[in-house]
């Protein structure tokens, strides 16, 4: 049974949650930059589609408020929310899921649309490393 995603959701099953697959993506996973953030990224291939999962990680130690951290995370998740779809139709014609992992490394707080920039410099560039391994 195939599901059907919203393109602009962003529901519970694209979500990396359990700290065992977060620990696999730690140990077996490839990573890169791209500002501002490290990514880290697993590859499988799925029987039947599987959008990709991912989780959003803000530094306390550069962040000490949670607000602030929580506004990062949030202009994060709207940014991979809008420009996920190329993404996920690469994975749906490919056969594959991914489980990836946003590290934000700045220490500033920056506005969404540089947030945004980096989000979709980091989407082409998993796409392409992608496309070499296959």
């Amino acid at each position: 049974m195939e599901q059907k995603i919203d393109s602009n959701s962003f529901s519970k099953n694209e979500r990396l949650k359990s700290k065992i697959e977060i620990d696999e993506l730690f140990s077996e996973g490839a990573a890169f930059f791209v500002f501002p953030f490290k990514v880290i990224y697993s590859v499988k291939k799925a029987e039947e589609y599987k959008p990709a999962r991912i989780v959003i990680s803000i530094p306390k130690r550069n962040f000490k408020l949670a607000v602030t951290r929580n506004l990062l995370r949030r202009r994060t998740k709207e940014a991979y929310r809008l420009n996920k779809q190329e993404l996920n139709s690469y994975l749906q014609t490919n056969g594959i899921t991914i489980d990836l992992m946003l590290i934000y490394t700045d220490k500033q707080n920056l506005p969404y649309s540089r947030i945004e920039k980096g989000i979709v410099k980091m989407l082409s560039k998993l796409i392409s490393k992608l496309n070499l391994e296959q």
